[in-house]
């Protein structure tokens, strides 16, 4: 019995293809970051090490899956170029916050990735400064896509809404503020939509622009963002208080410790974990008009839930 479609490449199985995409946008940030040697080298030395060499790179494989989903509009050569960009540009500043947020000011914080904080490698005005000059970095890289101007325009805007005082930045301040205040679920909900959520959100939404996506698409790209961006966190506060520093590859149970809401606090453990399944199958649900064109979206959901660091 022959083949009917010969040319129909078969997919890799999702832990061959995760792999794939974390050591290819590895290899795209080494490419992107400035040398080591070049100067100022501290501070160079400084970006490279808060970026490459760890991390599970979930926020550049939702930009790659979004992508995935869509039918590509134009040149597949230039929406390829154009996703590495955009997947790098949300690891820098993914990586910018957390050189920013592990610092004395902030979490004050010694171990991330497994190894020592940036500011503990090299020191706190170093880490201050690779943090600032990875933001700048991100929005370059979005210039750079050779795709039309009106779709970077809607990439960089997507991306500077999300890092700012309205996403990220915002929802860390929250954070901070609350501290030993007891927090609403919604208000709790508010806070990580935007100090999580936002991030893992317009990665989904990079995808989709990039690739071009229909007014639909982007509709139900939005609403698995939504849930799946807010699941991260829950899942997050979980391992916060199950799993230990080797597993996690940071510090475990500082929230409970410095006496931050968390979704274990206010739920408890067994109801975080139930409402991160429930989020789980709003995600899985918003993905149904996209077909099988969002499979690794629903694989990366199974994984952002079922993670166990």
């Amino acid at each position: 019995m022959t083949n009917k479609n010969p040319m129909k490449q078969i997919q890799p199985a999702f832990p061959e293809w995760l792999q794939g995409r974390v050591q290819h946008v590895e290899d795209v940030l080494d490419d992107l970051l400035p040398p080591a040697d070049a100067l100022p080298s501290r501070l160079h030395e400084a970006m490279r090490y808060a970026v490459l060499g760890g991390g599970k790179r979930v926020r550049a494989a939702l930009v790659y899956a979004a992508g995935q989903a869509c039918p590509v509009s134009g040149s597949v050569l230039a929406v390829q170029a154009s996703l590495d960009r955009a997947a790098a540009a949300v690891e820098l500043i993914h990586a910018y916050s957390l050189v920013h947020d592990d610092l004395p000011c902030m979490d004050d914080d010694t171990l991330r990735r497994g190894r020592p904080t940036t500011h503990v490698q090299f020191d706190e005005a170093t880490a201050m400064l690779a943090g600032d000059a990875l933001q700048p970095l991100a929005f370059d890289l979005l210039a750079s896509m050779p795709i039309a101007p009106a779709l970077i325009v809607q990439a960089t805007q997507s991306l500077a809404r999300a890092a700012g005082s309205q996403g990220m930045a915002g929802g860390q301040a929250i954070d901070l503020f609350s501290v030993g205040r007891a927090l609403t679920r919604d208000e709790l909900q508010t806070m990580h939509s935007m100090k999580t959520g936002a991030m893992l959100a317009c990665s989904v939404a990079l995808g989709g622009i990039v690739a071009g996506a229909s007014s639909a698409s982007r509709q139900a790209l939005d609403a698995y963002a939504q849930a799946v961006g807010l699941a991260f966190q829950v899942v997050d506060d979980i391992l916060d208080v199950t799993a230990d520093s080797a597993s996690l590859g940071k510090t475990p149970g500082k929230d409970a410790a410095e006496n931050k809401p968390t979704y274990v606090s206010l739920l408890g453990l067994d109801g975080a974990r139930a409402f991160a399944q429930e989020l789980r199958e709003d995600a899985l649900a918003a993905l149904a008009p996209l077909g099988e064109a969002g499979s690794r979206l629903a694989e990366l959901a199974d994984f952002i839930v079922l993670r166990d660091r």
